[in-house]
């Protein structure tokens, strides 16, 4: 594992995200998008929020920087609104990316229960569950009528050969 490959991986987490976004998401009517439902942490919104929480938290445990209470989702129900937040997050996930090397994927940054993960552990960590949750929002869209796609990384790496 080194730096390159991590990136590499992010760009497969960044652009699932936004597809998963631009192509199932927004479409949504409202009442859609807000619709209850009891599975994980139920509705596309809640799903989409958390996956932004949870890459927010993580990153600025890594970035050393006071991790932020989360989101609600209720207060996030203008697509907008959440969309200009999460590109904020990940453009804070971008630097920080790309000032990554080498040496720091086996250092150990993070406090408190955290603190035995290594940089490389949390960042994997952070696409697996980004992967998790953007298959459950596929779930939840399927459920909604929505034909989607595979989000399979083989994809993402067929079109991206160099």
């Amino acid at each position: 594992m080194n730096a390159d490959a991590i990136r590499h991986l992010y760009g497969y987490h960044f652009a699932e995200n936004r597809a998963t976004w631009e192509k199932y998401v927004l479409p949504l009517t409202q009442e859609q998008f807000t619709q209850p439902v009891a599975y994980s942490v139920g509705s596309v919104r809640n799903q989409m929020v958390h996956l932004m929480n949870v890459d927010h938290t993580w990153f600025c445990g890594l970035r050393g920087v006071e991790i932020p209470d989360w989101v609600e989702p209720e207060t996030l129900s203008d697509r907008a609104a959440l969309r200009a937040h999460w590109d904020t997050v990940e453009q804070h996930m971008q630097d920080y990316l790309a000032a990554l090397t080498d040496a720091m994927l086996p250092t150990k940054p993070l406090e408190g229960e955290d603190k035995d993960l290594t940089v490389w552990q949390v960042l994997l960590h952070v696409v697996n569950h980004g992967t998790d949750h953007r298959a459950q929002v596929l779930r939840v869209l399927h459920d909604l009528g929505v034909k989607t796609v595979s989000q399979d990384y083989i994809f993402y790496v067929y079109e991206h050969l160099v």
